[in-house]
């Protein structure tokens, strides 16, 4: 359940910038729905409403949620201020390339990379085990902010299904990547 309350905001995103525009009355007052800005600004509430909600149940938010909601919220808002969807673009590369300083960051600060403060709770494995899954998440994060760019910059009519879809696509594929490099590594517990 956690995990699609994260994509909340996105799904919503997505289905309103697909819409055709149209104006739509509440009230005494009328709202422009439909495309790219009226997108940003329903990603840019739902986002806040979201984690606004998760920090007001659980007094805190994870490092990756207080990541993205400053971006939406910097982004969205630059998007809407100089009505250029161009900012916007530039959120999930920029997003993405963050979290791969971090891993990359973890690996000299502390005595666990981020990889293992995240997940060693769950996994026992070797250092070199983790030090190698936790490089791979900084390349991956690298080549999906690339991805993220290049697609959205260079193919315009699509970049949305691909920061939607393709990005989820890749990510899903890539942690099924690392659960075979580290099945083989688990052990069964002694009883």
């Amino acid at each position: 359940m956690k995990q699609l309350i994260d994509f909340i905001p996105l799904i919503l995103f997505f289905v309103v910038y697909k819409m055709d525009p149209r104006t739509v009355e509440v009230g005494a007052n009328a709202f422009e729905l439909g495309g790219p800005f009226s997108a940003t600004l329903v990603l840019m509430v739902t986002s806040v409403i979201i984690y606004g909600s998760l920090f007001l149940k659980n007094r805190t938010l994870e490092k990756a949620h207080i990541v993205t909601l400053v971006a939406v919220v910097l982004f969205g808002s630059m998007t809407l201020i100089f009505h250029d969807e161009a900012f916007l673009k530039w959120k999930a590369p920029i997003v993405n390339w963050i979290f791969a300083v971090a891993f990359l960051g973890s690996q000299f600060i502390g005595e666990k990379t981020l990889l293992e403060r995240m997940m060693g709770h769950a996994l026992t494995l070797p250092k070199d085990i983790w030090l190698k899954m936790n490089i791979s998440w900084v390349v991956f994060f690298l080549l999906l902010g690339a991805a993220n760019l290049f697609v959205a910059f260079t193919f315009h009519n699509i970049w949305v299904d691909f920061k939607v879809f393709g990005s989820l696509i890749l990510t899903f594929l890539f942690v099924i990547g690392q659960f075979l490099l580290i099945s083989k590594h688990i052990q069964p517990e002694e009883k």
